[in-house]
């Protein structure tokens, strides 16, 4: 499983679960929803920055029949 997928399932995870929980043995918050995604578009962008390669490919298209 990668990282980026455990993230996800993670978000969605404390997405779908309380905010805050209080019981005997103490209490737990997590962090904002907000703040989880923008933690996942960082680890993207820190990502994408170790690919090779150009984010733009220029060719040169050259019609069939000319010299």
């Amino acid at each position: 499983m990668s990282m980026a997928t455990n993230l996800d399932q993670t978000i969605k995870d404390n997405a779908a679960g309380p905010k805050r929980a209080k019981g005997d043995s103490g209490e737990v918050e997590q962090h904002s929803l907000k703040d989880q995604i923008e933690v996942d578009r960082y680890i993207n962008a820190k990502e994408a920055t170790k690919k090779k390669g150009l984010a733009i490919k220029i060719t040169r298209a050259i019609p069939h029949g000319s010299v």
